[in-house]
């Protein structure tokens, strides 16, 4: 019998299992899913917006994968700190394929970063998200947030904040912080762009949803617009690929319009060719705006600056300009990339591929594609393992690693915890008037799973 461990239950996990306990070529193997948190899914839980229903119903998908009798979930199981060290994990297991994402964002690298008030999207996200690792967020005193960068994180920060608090109490998003987006004195939400929109990265639909929200004034300006060669230009627009040019058609429509106020509750800009350069902050030491530089296309795919400077108002900044992977504890790690070396998904150290240890996802590829790219990737690296297994097997392993981690003193949340935690968070919810709401901190989380 071949044990594997997959360290990391989000998609790239799950698919990397499934593909393991369904493959015909090696009878027998048996798969423990080790996580960090007690709760499975990964970004499917702490990634995916809460209005975003239909993304998030993939858990069903996950949920029938995780109970596979041939797989184990092992929840609060950290891997690498502590104990459960990589070559301890050799000593379990006969594999391990790491699927543990991309956990740290890009920074922007300009003056005044560091002030009170300027956030990553990913700290927000975490928030809304009720991970038990994220902080608070106070928004009160936030007339104007701005939001740096195009991509479908960018775009769903930019919702949340825009939204209506009606609309989001059917969601499972935790109870502080609806309360505090209840609060919220956030009347103007400005997303910014260093290029021009047809170079976005938010997909069509994500940017739709913005023109629907009730209450909400959308607005792009057309002379901003049209700086892009590709907005005014319709033969340089039709070599676009099909996304881009739909994109391009929502922004036309949103041109010029409407002026602020108008009896709308909320505005929201978009702002393309803008590069930013300083974060401006107030004698208390907390944002009070954001300098930018006007950018113009380079000629070759890029844009450069023009020397115009442009102030804009925020109380709040997230940035969302893209995600990297952090080094795992005793496995190679190369830091211009964010990934893990590999070779066909086998983790390569010193040149040479390293025996049963394996990655898959981000932490193999980089922070690229969607939800479903997971699953290509995921049978690339389980393919690599597969021709391995004769090898691999034919090391001795001593008992249940299970046994293993409690003696190691770690107290692994089983399948049986997690559905105690659904049952938590679903009660939870109707003691609220609403539907099942997420459990945001680590005691009500350990408590929830039977964890003394």
């Amino acid at each position: 019998m071949l044990r594997v461990a997959v360290v990391g239950s989000g998609p790239s996990g799950v698919y990397a299992a499934q593909t393991l306990v369904e493959q015909r070529e090696v009878p027998g193997v048996r798969v423990d899913v080790l996580d960090r948190l007690p709760a499975p899914y990964g970004l499917v839980r702490y990634g995916v917006a809460p209005d975003h229903e239909k993304i998030k119903s993939l858990t069903g998908n996950l949920r029938s994968v995780l109970e596979d009798e041939r797989i184990r979930f092992l929840g609060n199981v950290e891997v690498g700190n502590g104990p459960l060290t990589s070559a301890r994990m050799l000593e379990l297991y006969h594999a391990v394929v790491y699927c543990v994402g991309a956990a740290r964002d890009r920074t922007l690298g300009i003056p005044g970063e560091e002030l009170a008030g300027v956030h990553s999207a990913t700290a927000f996200v975490s928030w809304y998200s009720g991970h038990p690792d994220a902080g608070s967020f106070d928004l009160g005193g936030v007339r104007s947030a701005v939001v740096v960068g195009a991509g479908n994180v960018a775009v769903d920060v930019t919702r949340i904040l825009a939204r209506g608090v009606p609309e989001l109490e059917p969601t499972d998003m935790p109870q502080p912080a609806l309360g505090a987006l209840a609060d919220s004195g956030v009347r103007t939400v400005t997303m910014v762009a260093r290029r021009g929109p047809s170079q976005a990265k938010f997909t069509t639909k994500e940017l739709r949803e913005l023109g629907t929200l009730p209450g909400v004034g959308i607005r792009a300006d057309a002379a901003e617009l049209a700086l892009d060669p590709a907005y005014a230009d319709p033969a340089a627009a039709a070599a676009l690929p099909a996304a881009a040019r739909r994109n391009l058609e929502v922004l036309r429509g949103w041109a010029g319009g409407p002026e602020p106020g108008g009896g709308r509750e909320r505005e929201v800009g978009l702002r393309f060719c803008l590069r930013p350069v300083e974060v401006l902050g107030g004698p208390d030491g907390r944002v009070r705006g954001m300098r930018f530089e006007r950018t113009a296309p380079d000629g070759r795919g890029g844009v450069t600056g023009t020397g115009a400077h442009e102030d804009v108002e925020a109380q709040l900044v997230l940035r969302s300009v893209g995600y990297l992977g952090v080094p795992l504890p005793g496995l190679p790690f190369d830091p211009a990339t964010g990934t893990v070396p590999h070779a066909a998904g086998r983790v390569v150290r010193a040149g040479r591929a390293s025996a049963g240890e394996y990655v898959a996802g981000w932490i193999k590829r980089g922070p690229t594609g969607v939800i479903g790219t997971n699953r290509p990737c995921a049978k690339e690296t389980v393919s690599s393992l597969l021709q391995d297994a004769g090898a691999l097997a034919r090391r001795d392993l001593s008992g249940d690693p299970l046994d293993a981690l409690r003696a190691a003193g770690l107290h692994p949340v089983e399948w049986p915890g997690w559905l105690s935690i659904e049952a938590a968070e679903a009660e939870l919810g109707r003691s609220l008037g609403r539907r099942s709401v997420k459990i945001p901190d680590w005691p009500g989380l350990r408590a929830a799973a039977g964890l003394a």
